[in-house]
């Protein structure tokens, strides 16, 4: 190639340029509040560790374990590894290729027995190294490029959404755990009382003080406790399944119990923050906009392709007639430059392009959709956590006065002052309300789980974290 062939090729890929259109955002009006006020004066944004909130430092080693042996999120973890490579091979693309090739052969020509022609013998041995360079003019190389570093931000935009995912997990299926094993325990002391009451009733039955019915009446209560029980000791075989799955072990016969108990735990009060800063606090929001920018130069560089692509190419080599050596070689050099332009394809190349932009659309659409969602999580989260809250509240002054009725029920009965319907009715009562309470309590926790995973969980978007 001459030498001005060569200046103009350097001028075109100094002043190589890129079609890649600005980067489109859902316009979506947020409110300047939430609709249902959180904050208290005690209220706190949620930490890196929001679960540490609760006080259980068996949910805390539950969750760090987890978070070290779950092959879900092992599997996410790769999956960031793999965009990395995928980068590094479209990075590679920014410098030239280089490719060394070597041959040595040996040839014999025998024209055969009748002809005159002597035999002809050839030695050659040669090493030839080539390089390629393809000229970025119309930005493809740098638009697959910036692809590839968006598509690895969404990468570890999951990483962290399943990071906060495997956290809520493990803190629901330990509430759940504590709230089983609480309800079983409610059950089991509903059936002693039950029982307690039979003893009492049979005995004024042998003594005629009431009738056969008033016993079997009992009897049936006896036994609808006693039937409660198997269901509640299946839950907490289940949930105790669930956390061995979800820490990446096999379950476990042997599990290891914990002193808490779902009154002990502390119901964090939580700053949900402003409407706008939760742009900024989920990774399902930060993912979906990493992938709306890797459409965007994917829309580049489908754009790119419909130009002449320019490739720079040389190359050198050395020869010799000798077997396996290069002693006194020839030497041959080569310089070229090949433009490449389609002409005809059927109209597949703009087909891509179209594709291309429908792909950004669909994933602009979908952008807005995870950023209501998330909206809407958040008031979810907020108007159930202020109603369970004073669910609770009541519920627990039902549950006084269940228990002093059940006693004086009770007390009534074995006088002789009342029925036994009275006293049926006060058991049915203490243990619906018993039971009412430990779920209104389970609610509050699992509601205090979801809304630091709806508010992400103290995770920002200016420090994503790798595997």
């Amino acid at each position: 190639m001459k030498t001005p062939a060569l200046l103009i090729c350097a001028a075109l890929l100094a002043t190589a340029c890129s079609f890649t259109d600005p980067i489109s955002r859902p316009d979506i009006a947020l409110s300047e509040q939430w609709l249902e006020a959180a904050s208290t004066s005690e209220a706190a944004m949620p930490s890196a560790e929001w679960w540490r909130s609760f006080g259980s430092p068996r949910l805390d080693a539950l969750i760090d374990e987890a978070l070290e042996g779950n092959p879900d999120l092992r599997v996410q973890g790769e999956r960031v590894i793999q965009a990395e490579l995928a980068l590094r091979v479209a990075n590679a693309s920014l410098f030239p290729s280089l490719d060394l090739s070597g041959n040595s052969g040996w040839r014999r020509d025998d024209p055969g027995s009748r002809s005159s022609a002597a035999v002809s013998k050839s030695k050659n041995t040669s090493l030839n190294l080539a390089a390629g360079y393809e000229v970025d003019l119309w930005g493809r190389v740098s638009a697959s490029i910036a692809s590839g570093k968006a598509s690895l931000a969404a990468s570890q935009y999951d990483y962290e959404g399943a990071r906060l995912s495997l956290a809520s997990s493990v803190a629901t299926a330990w509430f759940q755990y504590l709230a089983s094993v609480e309800r079983l325990e409610i059950a089991r002391e509903n059936l002693a009382i039950a029982e307690r009451v039979y003893k009492v009733v049979d005995a004024r039955y042998r003594n005629g003080a009431v009738s056969a019915l008033d016993l079997s009446r009992q009897t049936t209560t006896v036994l609808t406790q006693r039937a409660q029980i198997d269901p509640l000791e299946v839950q907490v075989r289940q949930t105790r399944m669930a956390l061995d799955i979800l820490c990446g072990r096999a379950p476990s016969p042997s599990f290891a119990e914990s002193s808490d108990t779902l009154a002990g735990l502390a119901i964090p009060a939580i700053d949900a923050g402003l409407p706008s800063e939760l742009l900024l606090r989920r990774p399902d929001i930060a993912g979906a906009e990493a992938r709306l920018v890797a459409a965007s130069a994917n829309v580049g560089a489908a754009r790119a392709e419909l130009f002449p692509s320019i490739t720079l190419s040389a190359g050198g080599g050395l020869a010799t007639d000798a077997l396996f050596s290069l002693t006194h070689p020839a030497s041959v050099i080569n310089l070229s430059a090949r433009v490449l332009q389609t002409i005809f394809d059927g109209g597949r190349l703009r087909a891509q392009v179209e594709t291309a932009r429908s792909r950004e659309r669909e994933l602009l659409e979908n952008y807005r959709k995870t950023i209501l969602s998330a909206l809407q999580e958040v008031e979810l989260s907020l108007s159930n956590a202020a109603r369970d809250t004073r669910q609770e509240e009541a519920q627990a002054q039902i549950l006084v006065e269940a228990e002093r009725g059940l006693r004086l029920a009770e007390l009534r009965y074995s006088t002789g002052a009342d029925d036994l319907l009275s006293v049926l009715d006060a058991q049915r009562t203490r243990f619906t309300v018993q039971d009412q309470l430990a779920q209104l309590r389970l609610a509050r926790l699992t509601g205090a789980v979801n809304l630091y995973k709806a508010l992400g969980g103290g995770w920002r978007q200016e420090t994503p974290s790798s595997p």
